[in-house]
């Protein structure tokens, strides 16, 4: 089984850009507070990085 990661939003996507609103919207985000678990990929630490101001990441048990 592969390692899993917690995917919370901690920020409104207000004054973001377009960009920024489809990755958040490609992880599976809609609300603030809202938490998703993804397997560990360089795909998703690719798009986690390009919003890593607005989530919060930590190892899924």
């Amino acid at each position: 089984m592969s390692k899993q990661i917690k995917i919370k939003l901690t920020k409104g996507l207000v004054h973001c850009t377009a960009r920024q609103k489809e990755n958040v919207k490609s992880l599976g985000l809609r609300k603030i507070g809202q938490t998703v678990v993804r397997d560990d990929t360089p795909v998703y630490r690719g798009m986690i990085d390009k919003v890593r101001h607005l989530v919060t990441v930590e190892e899924a048990d």
